[in-house]
């Protein structure tokens, strides 16, 4: 097996309306995003899947929370934006990008140097 992976980045803020602490209060991040495939075999080309594509596609994913306040962007503007739903949101929007032979196994989300989340379903 496989395990292919690429990492970006984006900045934003963001605020927990139910959590009560330092972050209810609005604050930022840069974030970090991992999205890793898996697959069993290679191609003709002797690879599993275009770095560039899993890129381009993640890319596309995380451009709609650059530099913006997470709470205002859908889903978020309903959910909290948390690490939790943040990895969730980013692995459902990019899963359909990939099907078989390949498979998105998960979204990390990192917070900070120190602290984030791996979604998998």
């Amino acid at each position: 097996m496989y395990q292919l992976f690429v990492e970006e980045h984006f900045d934003a803020a963001h605020y927990l309306r139910n959590y009560h602490g330092k972050c209810e209060n609005l604050h930022g991040h840069r974030f970090k995003v991992v999205a890793r495939l898996e697959a069993a075999k290679l191609g003709e080309t002797g690879l599993a899947y275009d770095f560039a594509k899993i890129k381009q596609h993640l890319r596309g994913t995380l451009a709609q929370f650059d530099h913006a306040c997470l709470n205002d962007v859908p889903p978020f503007d309903k959910i909290e934006p948390s690490c939790e739903n943040l990895a969730a949101t980013i692995y459902a929007t990019l899963q359909p990008h990939f099907p078989q032979p390949v498979r998105l196994a998960c979204v990390e989300v990192w917070e900070s140097p120190t602290s984030g989340v791996v979604y998998m379903p």
